[in-house]
């Protein structure tokens, strides 16, 4: 009971983040893009989330810690304070874009940006159901197993790509093309991040060396 209202603390709290960082430098609620990717947002992240809370809390409860302030490791609250820029940057300049009529994004764009935050947040989420121990905060708990079958088996950290994809879809879903300019800086912040933990997996969880001879690829298939 205590993760079912957790969960709707936090779409609450989702809410009405995303509606001061858009609405506000909007200057206008008449901004149809910023409420249809609330709603994709929202809906793509409290389903599966509402289904956890059901069937394991426990993997719920790893998700929802999350944030520069729950990382140990130095490294990871840099990234985490920087993935947090990155995002906030992107939905403020969207927002600004919208106000001031900087780009002239058409409908089908918009709808491919929503397609690819709906996509990339559904990635991320069926991490966390196939992989139970995936958090998003950086560590390996006892007991915790090496996952290599379903999107495991594709990339080594599948929901960074699924975010990856979700974060380059939310300026177009925003309706804004210079949206995507802060997502320049959030690639090697990414990358950073993606290397500090593998050093943490290697040194801590069994059997991960091993599973980078079998999953060559840490990000995306055939180029990373």
């Amino acid at each position: 009971m205590k993760t079912v209202a957790q969960t709707a603390a936090s779409a609450i709290a989702g809410l009405l983040f995303f509606g001061a960082l858009l609405f506000g430098p909007a200057g206008t609620f008449d901004y149809w893009q910023a409420w249809v990717f609330i709603a994709v947002f929202l809906v793509t992240t409290l389903v599966p989330s509402s289904w956890l809370a059901v069937h394991d809390p426990a993997a719920l409860r790893r998700r929802m810690k999350a944030g520069p302030t729950a990382e140990t490791r130095p490294v990871q609250r840099f990234a985490m304070t920087g993935t947090v820029a990155v995002s906030v940057a992107v939905a403020v300049l969207s927002a600004l874009d919208h106000r001031f009529g900087w780009s002239h994004v058409p409908v089908a764009v918009v709808v491919v940006g929503n397609l690819a935050v709906l996509g990339g947040l559904g990635v991320a989420e069926l991490v966390v159901i196939q992989n139970r121990y995936a958090a998003a905060t950086v560590t390996v708990e006892a007991g915790q197993p090496v996952v290599s079958t379903g999107l495991y088996g594709v990339v080594r950290h599948p929901m960074y790509a699924g975010a990856m994809v979700m974060m380059a879809g939310m300026p177009l879903a925003l309706g804004s093309y210079w949206g995507l300019l802060p997502m320049l800086a959030g690639v090697p912040i990414l990358v950073v991040r993606i290397l500090d933990e593998e050093k943490l997996l290697v040194a801590e969880l069994p059997g991960y060396g091993d599973y980078r001879q079998t999953v060559r690829f840490r990000l995306i298939p055939r180029l990373w």
